[in-house]
């Protein structure tokens, strides 16, 4: 059978005039209004789960606050040595795999008191490390690429708002921060006088953490 368009329903006089429906629009406005003024909200972070009379559905950041879900990629931190100095041996493997490009790093060469001294053990240091937090892409790949889990991106916290474009620059003094990493593989661990080890230990790769570190 063909389809029949149904025909479409007269509208009375008052109808027409919307008088009727504009002031049944005002009354609900003011009902949800006056809710939302004087009745008490509930400040439930699942919005679907919120009770009470007031039926404001926006987070209040920041009073409110989302909790992050595990896992969750926080701006970076260098992590530390025992010593208070950055694991980090500018190898340039997180600055070359950036997507973004925001990692900028400038190496040092370690002095050694003799050439043939074996307390050295580290041919290079970063003396600046850069990362612009306003144009990092937030993918991890710095965290991966990193042999010596000197980067990290478990912080748990995203980049704080600024009023000027250099200040999301962060330099070592404010990326490096969190409890001291040691790996028994570490080379600065090894010496020449010390035995060998029985068994050749492999280090695993840390990741992403999913339990914030304490900052």
């Amino acid at each position: 059978m063909p389809y029949k368009v149904p025909q479409a329903q007269k509208m009375n006089l008052s109808e027409r005039l919307y008088f009727a429906e504009a002031i049944r629009g005002v009354g609900v406005l003011a009902k949800h209004f006056f809710q939302n003024i004087f009745g008490k909200r509930d400040p439930n972070t699942d919005i679907l789960e919120r009770r009470g009379l007031a039926r404001i559905s926006t987070v209040q950041y920041p009073e409110e606050k989302i909790p992050y879900p595990r896992g969750y990629r926080g701006v970076h931190r260098l992590v530390p040595r025992e010593d208070g100095s950055p694991r980090c041996v500018a190898c340039y493997m997180c600055a070359t795999v950036c997507p973004a490009q925001c990692i900028y790093i400038e190496a040092g060469e370690t002095e050694r008191e003799s050439p043939n001294s074996g307390d050295a053990v580290i041919e290079k240091f970063p003396t600046k490390f850069v990362i612009d937090e306003l144009r990092c892409v937030v993918c991890g790949f710095c965290v991966e690429a990193c042999p010596k889990d000197a980067i990290r991106m478990d912080t748990a916290e995203h980049a704080p708002p600024y009023e000027e474009r250099p200040s999301f620059n962060w330099p070592i003094p404010k990326l490096l921060r969190g409890p001291a990493v040691s790996h028994p593989s570490d080379p600065w661990e090894k010496r020449e006088s010390s035995s060998a080890p029985p068994e050749q230990h492999k280090e695993a790769h840390t990741g992403v953490s999913t339990t914030p570190h304490d900052s």
